[in-house]
């Protein structure tokens, strides 16, 4: 074999990819520390998780040994590097041929450079003798006999270490990369708690806060017990410029959508009950459902309200928290106008909604599929969030105007024929 340069060596010229993975979450958690108070409050979570993501997501290093090349040179080579066989002199150096292959690599090849960190007994040992030449490995071996079966012998002896030690390497930076998601959203929630626990306190004074300007924040109702009730907490403090945006609570959020789905799936097993009804009567029928589970304390009692003949609405201080919009399917730009339609109703950010759809046509099944086509055209839409049922899909979009200001919306479908 040939002189190594101990840093460039493949697996260990820099230490352990455990040091690498916790450089580079102090260097994420910097950046999300270092965001500013106005930032973090007014960003959407979902958003900057994404953004944060792509770009501390580590890319793994491919070596691709199909398109191995080779090359030679001749060298003088010292004395201690023969085989004892050969019987040479001490500080001497002999010419002999050096074989150099050549391994392409895509990908973060620095990370080549890093142990893996498996946290078990690797079986087989040895190391590669490949160094890391930024694009490529590179291997050179000593042709002491003229031998091309050794040469090559010893070429896929390295290969093989090399590509188990590979594995291990990506196996490592799968469960980083697996993990990071989760992380990346405790670390915003963290930073977004300290500032609203800071303004919790400034509150509690009870002495006007001076605030700059345009820093809303937003803030989820607390779960309920017993009947579900709707909660949202006005802040403390009236005098400060802005003004806390109210959200339901995620919890509350889905579980309206399940009672909502319940009943979908009851005009689904009864359709000689509901046959012949209208809109405003199917919305009728959901709104009894959901009116007694919830509680919002108003002092009518009426915790949903109907607005116009399709609506179903929970507002808070004049503005509008859920919607649910009730149609029949009558097409692509029928649909995509219902949602267009919620959302002009819309201005908070983090509002939450429910398209719900009454089909009548034979090709229900064909409708679901369509709805999955059809909703990124929206041009509102955000991103798909994930599928409750066959016939429930849950995305995020945004108000007009503003894509920092996401809401969800659930579209439900329902076969009544």
């Amino acid at each position: 074999m040939m002189y190594r340069n101990s840093s460039s060596r493949i697996f260990g010229g820099k230490g352990s990819i455990v040091e690498y993975f916790k450089t580079h979450t102090n260097s994420l958690e910097t950046e999300i520390n270092s965001t500013s108070e106005s930032y973090i409050l007014n960003v959407s979570e979902e958003q900057f998780t994404d953004y944060l993501l792509e770009k501390y997501q580590i890319e793994k290093p491919i070596i691709q040994f199909e398109d191995v090349y080779a090359d030679n040179f001749e060298k003088d080579i010292p004395a201690e590097y023969f085989p004892m066989s050969f019987h040479i002199g001490d500080r001497e150096s002999y010419p002999r041929q050096v074989i150099q292959f050549f391994v392409p690599i895509t990908g973060n090849s620095e990370l080549l450079k890093y142990t893996p960190g498996i946290n078990r007994i690797t079986i087989g040992g040895g190391s590669s003798d490949f160094e890391v030449e930024f694009d490529k490995l590179k291997l050179e071996i000593i042709d002491f006999y003229n031998d091309a079966k050794i040469i090559r012998s010893k070429y896929d002896e390295n290969v093989v270490i090399t590509q188990r030690k590979l594995s291990e390497l990506h196996q490592n930076i799968d469960e980083f990369n697996n993990s990071l998601k989760s992380w990346i959203i405790g670390e915003i929630r963290k930073r977004k708690n300290k500032f609203l626990s800071q303004n919790e306190f400034m509150n509690s004074l009870g002495v006007p806060m001076k605030k700059s300007k345009n820093t809303p924040e937003t803030f989820s109702v607390p779960r309920p017990t017993l009947r579900t009730k709707i909660k949202v907490s006005k802040p403390e403090a009236s005098t400060q410029p802005f003004k806390p945006e109210p959200t339901i609570d995620l919890d509350i959020y889905n579980q309206i959508l399940k009672l909502i789905n319940d009943v979908g799936k009851n005009f689904e097993r009864m359709p000689s009950v509901y046959k012949g009804k209208g809109e405003e009567d199917l919305r009728d029928h959901i709104l009894m459902t959901l009116d007694p589970n919830f509680e919002f304390g108003s002092a009518s009692g009426e915790t949903f309200n109907k607005t116009g003949k399709t609506d179903i609405q929970l507002r808070y201080d004049s503005s509008v928290i859920f919607i649910a919009e009730c149609k029949f399917w009558t097409g692509e730009k029928g649909y995509l106008n219902t949602i267009t339609q919620l959302i002009n109703y819309l201005t908070w950010r983090d509002t939450k909604g429910s398209v719900i759809i009454f089909v009548k046509q034979k090709d229900f099944t064909t409708i679901l599929t369509k709805i999955e086509t059809i909703t990124p055209k929206h041009p509102n839409y955000i991103g798909f969030v994930s599928k409750s049922d066959e016939n429930w899909f849950n995305y995020r979009f945004h108000i007009n105007g503003d894509k920092n200001r996401e809401i969800r919306l659930a579209i439900q479908l329902y076969h009544t024929q």
